[in-house]
C-alpha cells in the first residue's frame, strides 16, 4: 500500500497550506499504513500529527463498541471521525534537510538513535543561523548519519549532470555513507513535462545507484487549500497575489493522494511504488517510544537521592528555625519517597541549583504553579509559601499513576535574567541548554493586515476590518449587514474572498518565538 514520505505540513511556514492534523485524518480516509510529515529543517510539526493519530484510534474505538454494545457503549467523546476510517496510519518522524548548497533529502528516522541524530543535525544548523533559519551542510549528515534513511531529492536542473558539479559529489559522498539507506525520490511537478521528468530522474538514479521511490510532494492535504497556499506565498515573498507571476501554484495537483491516483501517476515506473513496504519494515520509530530522561547531578560519593535528602533536611532547619510539625515532616519524607522511585532527583538537583545561584547574586525569582504544592521545592528556596498551610496535594504536581515528569516555573526578574542564562550555558555547556519554542499562530488583526495586504486590499479597508470585526473570525465571519453597517459592499467579490481566507488562515502556525 502507498505511503506518502515527504509531506509537507504549514510548519514550514508560509509555505505548507494544511495541518499536520488534516493531512492525518486525510491518510486514515485513504488507508494509509503511514505518513511522514517532512517539514524543511525542522520537527515541529511532528507531535500535532501522532496526538491526531492517537485521537482518531481513541474515537474509533469508541465507534466499534458503540458498533458492539449500542448505548451501553463509553460517551466520554463525541464522534467525530468518519465511518470510513478503519486504518491509523503510523506517525514517520522525519525532515526535509536544505543543505547550505540546494541538496534536499527527506530524512527518515529508523530507530530512536536516527531520531537523536536528526535533532542534533537541526540544532547545529540552528546554532550557526540567525533567528529562523538553518545551516546545514553535507557533513552534518555523513558525522551523524545513524540509523537515519534518506530520501535524496532530484535536483531542479536535471539537464545538467547530477544538476551540478557541487549536487553531485556531494549525492556521491551520501551514497557511500548511507548505502542501502538511500532511495531517490520521483515526484510529478504537474505542468506537463513529468514524462520527461520521470525519465530524468530514473537516469540520474541509476547512475547513483539509488532506487526509486513515489512522491506526491504534498503541500496541501485538499485541493481546496490552493487558493490560501497563494496568499501563504505572497505573504512570504511580500507581494500581493495578483504579483505572484510564475511563484503561483499552476493547479491544485500538489496535494496528498489516494494510493489509486498515485498508481494512475507512476504507471510506467511500478518500482517506484513496490519499493514502499520493504522501506516501510525499516522504518520503525515512534515518538511513542520517548520517555523523560535527565542527566545525572552526581556529586562526589553522593547519589543524587541522597544529596537531595540531605539540601532537604538543610532546608528543613532553614525554614522552620524552632522546628518543623510532625506534618511537615510526614509531608517531605513522602515527597522524597516518591521522587526516589520516580528517578526525578537530578531534575530537583539543576533547580536548586540554578536558583541558588540567582539568590547567591541577589537576582528575584520565585518559583510558582504546581510546584507550589512540594515541601521538597519549599525547603530547597524554590518556593516560598509552605504548601502545609493549603488544600492541594503533592500528586498534583509529581503523580506515579500519571508518570509525567515535573514540571518547576521560575520567573527571574527581567533585568537580570540573562545573568541566569549565562550562567546556564557556563554551568552545564551551551549544547545541553535550549529555549523553549512557542508557536505563534494566526490570530484576529495579523490574520486580516496579511492575508488582506495579499489579496491587495486598501490600508483604510483592512484598518476598518481590524477595528470592527476580527472578533467575528472564530465563528462564521461577519454577515452581510454587518459589512454595510460597517461601510463595506457585501457583494464585492474580493472582499468576500478575503474575508473567507482570513477565517480559513486563523489558527495557522507563522513562525516560532521563544517562550
Amino acid at each position: 500500500m502507498f505511503a506518502e514520505l515527504s509531506i509537507t505540513s504549514n510548519f514550514t511556514f508560509l509555505t505548507g497550506a494544511s495541518h499536520p492534523e488534516e493531512y492525518m485524518e486525510r491518510a486514515a480516509l485513504f488507508g494509509y499504513p503511514a505518513i511522514a510529515i517532512a517539514d524543511v529543517n525542522s520537527v515541529a510539526g511532528i507531535v500535532r500529527a501522532h496526538s491526531q493519530a492517537q485521537k482518531i484510534a481513541r474515537q474509533v474505538k469508541l465507534r466499534q463498541a458503540a458498533d458492539i454494545y449500542g448505548p451501553a457503549a463509553p460517551a466520554q467523546e463525541q464522534f467525530y471521525v468518519s465511518a470510513a476510517i478503519l486504518n491509523i496510519p503510523r506517525v514517520l518522524p522525519a525532515a526535509q534537510l536544505v543543505l547550505q548548497s540546494g541538496l534536499r533529502a527527506t530524512t527518515l528516522c529508523q530507530t530512536r538513535l536516527g531520531w537523536a541524530n536528526l535533532c542534533r543535525i537541526l540544532s547545529k544548523g540552528r546554532l550557526r543561523a540567525k533567528k529562523g533559519a538553518c545551516i546545514l551542510d553535507v557533513k552534518d549528515l555523513l558525522e551523524h548519519s545513524a540509523d537515519l534513511h534518506l530520501l535524496l531529492h532530484p535536483p531542479q536542473a536535471l539537464h545538467q549532470q547530477g544538476g551540478g558539479q557541487d549536487w553531485w559529489e556531494q549525492a556521491h559522498q551520501l551514497t557511500r555513507r548511507f548505502d542501502t539507506r538511500m532511495h531517490m525520490v520521483m515526484a510529478p511537478a504537474y505542468d506537463g513535462q513529468d514524462t520527461h521528468r520521470f525519465a530524468a530522474i530514473a537516469a540520474l538514479a541509476q547512475q547513483l545507484g539509488l532506487p526509486l521511490l513515489a512522491s506526491a510532494r504534498p503541500i496541501l492535504h485538499h485541493a481546496s487549500r490552493r487558493r490560501l497556499a497563494d496568499v501563504l506565498t505572497a505573504i512570504r515573498s511580500g507581494k500581493t497575489v495578483e504579483q505572484l507571476g510564475r511563484s503561483a501554484l499552476v493547479n491544485a495537483e500538489q496535494r496528498l493522494r489516494s494510493e489509486a491516483e498515485m498508481q494512475q501517476i507512476f504507471h510506467d515506473y511500478p518500482k517506484a511504488l513496490s519499493n514502499l513496504p520493504a522501506l516501510l519494515k525499516t522504518l520503525q520509530f515512534s515518538l511513542s517510544e520517548l520517555r523523560y530522561y535527565y542527566p545525572s547531578e552526581r556529586d562526589g560519593h553522593e547519589t543524587p537521592d541522597q544529596r537531595l535528602r540531605r539540601l532537604a533536611y538543610n532546608g528543613l532547619a532553614w525554614r522552620y528555625p524552632d522546628g518543623a510539625s510532625q506534618k511537615v515532616k510526614t509531608l517531605l519524607e513522602h515527597e522524597l519517597s516518591l521522587i526516589a522511585k520516580l528517578a526525578y532527583a537530578p531534575y530537583f538537583l539543576t533547580v536548586h541549583d540554578i536558583v541558588k545561584f540567582a539568590r547567591d547574586q541577589n537576582i528575584l525569582c520565585q518559583g510558582r504553579g504546581s510546584a507550589a504544592n512540594s515541601v521538597v521545592c519549599y525547603c530547597l528556596g524554590v518556593t516560598s509559601v509552605s504548601p502545609e498551610i493549603g488544600t492541594m496535594v503533592f500528586e498534583r504536581f509529581v503523580s506515579e499513576a500519571r508518570d509525567e515528569p515535573p514540571d518547576i516555573d521560575v520567573d527571574f526578574e527581567h533585568e537580570r535574567r540573562e545573568e541566569v542564562i549565562q550562567y546556564i550555558y557556563q554551568r552545564y555547556g551551551r549544547h545541553r541548554a535550549g529555549l523553549c519554542a512557542t508557536v505563534v499562530h494566526y490570530r484576529g488583526k495579523r490574520a486580516i493586515r496579511e492575508v488582506g495586504s495579499a489579496m491587495g486590499l486598501s490600508q483604510d479597508t483592512l484598518a476598518l476590518i481590524a477595528s470592527q470585526l476580527w472578533g467575528f473570525f472564530s465563528s462564521e465571519g461577519p454577515s452581510a449587514e454587518r459589512l454595510r453597517d460597517i461601510g463595506l459592499d457585501p457583494s464585492d467579490r474580493r472582499l468576500r474572498q478575503t474575508l473567507a481566507l482570513i477565517e480559513e488562515i486563523i489558527g495557522f502556525p507563522r513562525h516560532l518565538s521563544q517562550h
